[in-house]
């Protein structure tokens, strides 16, 4: 993609982020469009087409924390780490086989020495491209980031203060996360674009750790989204005696907490990233996993591993591993289709992924958790 194009693009961009309305407008249609495709695919699945446009790849396996419900670091595929000419090429074949978004993680993405080398190469290919991190080292490395062209960041949120430690495993680490996100704030302001990501499980599903985190929310001025603790992911953990999960018992706490997470985004819109729908969903994805049956649309996805894997999706379907193919080789055949088809109809352990955009495409979904009442 020419310099110029990869210029346009990013005008287009910051334009219809100063035009919110017409922002809406154009993804409304979109999603009315995903609707209309993803009714005729439940008719005939055989139409399913792997159609892919976002991909998320663990640069490293290698952690500075130990969280409760995360094996990254210890457990899961330790010792890896994405050399980084197979990334390099891995962006250029991605690009080239129809991705649009990049999103770099880990593990912790900070520690891999070449990622501000990953975020420059992938936005002069002219994909939009952020990491997630736990920011802990984000100070440190915000100045080689910025200049590398990153604009977009996003946090894993566990608790406030004591309970945040508890969960990542040693102490200090919420004082040094907010002295680092101060740090970021001072040097570059609104200039970069943070949110976090509030991962609602049994110990944070209450109102009290939910104010907290919109205090600092606000205090920082970061965008809010919440992920739910998982039930399918390799690479997550149950916890101590499986305290992470809910059972029946939780569900008038889960009901307090969204209906206030819903009030919130009535009353600060511009804070949150995920649609009302999404929140009113999230009781129903908590108590019943996967016998939810909203069709998949990892179509749309590619998931690389920090040793190689490529898989469809962050759970299953395996595509083969960079070490042995590029991933040129490995999209678009009859493999990744049929994948795709797999995902599309759920031929799979279930997962919540991505539940916001399913919802909005799916139509029974999009008018169940569409409507205006709490839940």
């Amino acid at each position: 993609m020419s310099p110029l194009r990869v210029q346009i693009g990013r005008s287009l961009r910051a334009a219809l982020r100063r035009m919110p309305n017409v922002k809406s407008g154009i993804l409304r249609a979109g999603e009315w469009r995903d609707r209309r495709r993803h009714t005729a695919w439940e008719r005939d699945p055989s139409r399913v087409r792997a159609l892919p446009r976002k991909m998320t790849v663990a640069i490293t396996a290698a952690c500075d924390q130990r969280c409760v419900g995360c094996k990254y670091g210890r457990d899961f595929m330790p010792g890896h780490a994405l050399p980084t000419e197979v990334a390099m090429q891995l962006l250029e074949d991605a690009r080239d086989g129809g991705v649009r978004s990049v999103r770099l993680y880990g593990g912790e993405p900070l520690l891999h020495p070449d990622l501000p080398a990953m975020v420059s190469r992938s936005l002069e290919l002219g994909m939009s491209t952020y990491i997630t991190t736990n920011g802990i080292l984000l100070d440190r490395h915000i100045d080689d980031l910025f200049r590398a062209g990153l604009r977009g960041i996003t946090i894993g949120y566990y608790g406030h203060g004591d309970a945040y430690d508890a969960y990542v495993g040693a102490k200090g680490r919420f004082d040094r996360l907010t002295e680092s996100l101060r740090s970021v704030r001072s040097r570059y302001g609104s200039k970069v674009g943070i949110q976090l990501n509030y991962l609602v499980m049994r110990p944070t599903c209450n109102l009290d750790a939910l104010e907290d985190a919109w205090q600092f929310c606000e205090r920082f001025d970061l965008k809010f989204n919440t992920d739910l603790i998982h039930y399918s992911l390799p690479y997550f953990a149950q916890g101590r005696d499986n305290d992470l999960h809910f059972g029946d018992d939780d569900r008038d706490d889960v009901r307090v907490f969204v209906n206030r997470l819903l009030e919130l985004r009535d009353a600060f819109p511009h804070r949150f990233t995920e649609a009302a729908s999404s929140l009113r969903s999230i009781p129903d994805w908590l108590f019943l996993g996967p016998e939810i049956k909203i069709p998949c649309d990892a179509y749309k996805l590619l998931w690389v591993g920090a040793d190689g894997t490529v898989q469809l999706c962050y759970v299953t379907f395996p595509l083969g591993n960079l070490h042995e193919a590029r991933l040129r080789d490995l999209i678009h055949g009859p493999r990744h289709h049929e994948a795709a088809r797999g995902a599309f109809c759920l031929e799979c352990p279930g997962c919540h992924c991505e539940r916001q955009h399913r919802i909005a495409k799916h139509a029974p979904s999009y008018r169940r958790y569409g409507s205006g009442a709490a839940v």
